[in-house]
């Protein structure tokens, strides 16, 4: 009973019931991705292009599709990834979706975000100091500000 509530009312855990019924009435599986994602395609746009959607595995995060499977998505190619025989060069990472607002975001080095103790400034950093403009004659030095 909670399955079929879920997939009534919500769109963002899977697919919805009139998604469902549409992929299975029109829908050809064209593959499916890494991330266990599933790509279809069936039917015609009204631009003349095959319309093309996909089946989340978990919550439908747009950033959870790999590039070639973008790529396909936004009718780049033609040719879906599942077909090609493409090998990744060296120097390119795997694919990650976007995690931000997630416990697994990136937090640099001393943001209040890590836990623990920030790290000292360097020396390349003088603080500012309230009605101090250079840090000696109240002045700034710079001509855009009209003294010199």
């Amino acid at each position: 009973m909670w399955n079929l509530l879920v997939q009534t009312f919500t769109w963002w855990n899977g697919q919805t019931m009139g998604t469902r019924f549409a992929t299975w009435r029109f829908g050809k599986r064209v593959g499916e991705d890494e991330f266990g994602n599933v790509y279809y395609e069936g039917g015609m746009s009204s631009y003349g292009l095959p319309k093309r959607w996909v089946i989340y595995k978990g919550y439908a995060e747009a950033s959870a599709i790999p590039p070639g499977w973008h790529g396909w998505m936004h009718h780049r190619t033609d040719v879906p990834p599942s077909k090609e025989n493409y090998v990744a060069k060296e120097w390119q990472k795997p694919h990650r979706p976007n995690h931000t607002g997630s416990p697994q975001a990136y937090r640099p080095p001393g943001s209040i975000a890590v836990p623990g103790e920030r790290p000292r400034v360097t020396g390349d950093y003088d603080a500012w100091t309230p009605g101090n403009l250079d840090g000696s004659t109240g002045r700034s030095q710079d001509p855009a500000f009209g003294h010199n």
